[in-house]
């Protein structure tokens, strides 16, 4: 009975084991640079501003100056994220006993460094490398919380190195491509309905290798569009999941799990209207429907322990932007964006990151030190709509499982991000 428990909890951990800070929709990190910040992203694969481009499209390598370029910039995200129970129940309060608590405020402070290094070997030919985590998230409420069966901690740091290439194939084409091995690692807590003491504790990490292209086309001098693709990653976690019984005896167990995040496509367009105003623009489809069924097996023998369905669906995200160059100095930037998300129903939304739609409101500024230094600057709030939870706790093996809790409330989240970048060119 204990393993079936114990294991019918493992595919929340490999749900949210590709979750983000709550920045981008359902898990990603949309926050690689302090510089797109400003502009709430808007545009990002078309505006080719600085190193980061390796990021949002290396093809952008190319409109940056011959030589070395480096970027390196530091992003503080503050989550909020308050429940507050609605009628959460429980099949047999003595055998099935559940908390009554709110679980508190369980987000928290985040620090995101990124880094990347450009060189323009010739007028036609770059190269770099970014680094930086571009899935993140640390998520914690209160051991009283009603929801622990649902989930009650998370903490996972996926860490991307990206070399890159780009090529200038005319005065209005360019192309780029890269390739990113990255490396997930997930720990995750959760309570199990047979008593308020025991819990499931699990740890898990791969490394996971795909790729990035992008192109950008000059069409005039003042509009330049930007097309860049992401690949799907698929890891192979595996791990260690410590149970323990309302005894106190600990149970160890070596599993495995098959992951795999999505792939992403951006449009972009950077439109020049005067000497002092651009515009930015994109749309981006995230491949959400990846995340469908979530599959767990026994490391040694391999044999299938569970099936949980999430039916994610499909997003679309559309940021507008601007940038106000003041003086030599100063350059003030803008943007607004939206963002979908990928969860259907109250049925599928989860404890550690009840994800909903969210709109971007973000300003900022760079201000150039001399001709080749530059500082960013950015501030972005996150408006989330608010949202609730009706999830189902349950126990059994595969095929035979029985809900013991169903865990209902409103969530309401916000997010605050601050973010610096250095510029250098040499």
């Amino acid at each position: 009975m204990a393993q079936g428990i114990s294991m019918k909890l493992i595919p929340a951990l490999m749900l949210v084991a590709f979750s983000g800070a709550a920045s981008a929709s359902g898990f990603q990190l949309q926050n690689q640079s302090g510089s797109g910040n400003g502009n709430a992203f808007a545009g990002a694969a078309a505006a080719a501003e600085d190193a980061s481009t390796i990021f949002f499209n290396p093809a952008g390598m190319t409109n940056l100056q011959q030589g070395h370029n480096i970027s390196l910039s530091g992003t503080l995200i503050n989550r909020s994220i308050n429940f507050t129970n609605q009628g959460s129940t429980t099949t047999i309060p003595g055998v099935f006993p559940l908390p009554t608590g709110n679980g508190g405020n369980a987000g928290g402070l985040s620090f995101l460094p990124a880094g990347y290094w450009a060189y323009g070997i010739s007028p036609s030919l770059s190269v770099g490398v970014g680094v930086g985590p571009t899935f993140g998230n640390t998520t914690e409420y209160a051991s009283d919380f009603v929801g622990r069966n649902a989930g009650i901690y998370f903490s996972m740091e996926q860490i991307n190195i990206n070399p890159s290439v780009a090529y200038k194939v005319s005065e209005k084409i360019s192309l780029g491509a890269g390739i990113n091995f990255a490396h997930n690692e997930s720990h995750f807590k959760q309570g199990v309905p047979t008593s308020l003491t025991n819990y499931l504790d699990v740890k898990g990490d791969d490394w996971a290798v795909g790729y990035n292209l992008g192109a950008t086309f000059q069409v005039s001098p003042s509009t330049r569009i930007g097309l860049a693709y992401r690949s799907r990653l698929d890891f192979e976690l595996e791990g260690k999941q410590e149970y323990a019984t309302p005894s106190a005896t600990l149970i160890n167990q070596d599993v495995k799990a098959s992951l795999t995040t999505p792939a992403n496509f951006s449009m972009a367009v950077s439109q020049k209207l005067s000497d002092k105003w651009e515009m930015l623009g994109d749309v981006t489809w995230t491949e959400w429907s990846v995340v469908q069924s979530l599959y767990v097996d026994n490391k040694q023998t391999g044999a299938p322990l569970q099936r949980l369905p999430y039916n994610f669906k499909d997003t679309w995200r559309v940021g507008l932007g601007a940038n106000y160059q003041y003086d030599d100095a100063w350059k003030l930037r803008f943007g607004v964006a939206h963002d979908k998300s990928p969860v259907k129903s109250a049925e599928d939304r989860t404890m550690t990151l009840p994800d909903s739609d969210r709109t971007w409101l973000s300003f900022g500024a760079k201000y150039a030190l001399s001709k080749a230094a530059s500082l960013d600057f950015g501030y972005t709030h996150i408006f989330f709509v608010k949202t609730n939870t009706n999830r189902d706790v349950t126990t059994g093996y595969p095929g035979v499982t029985t809900v013991r809790q169903t865990i209902r409330g409103d969530v309401d989240t916000s997010v605050d991000i601050l973010s610096v970048q250095y510029n250098q060119a040499f």
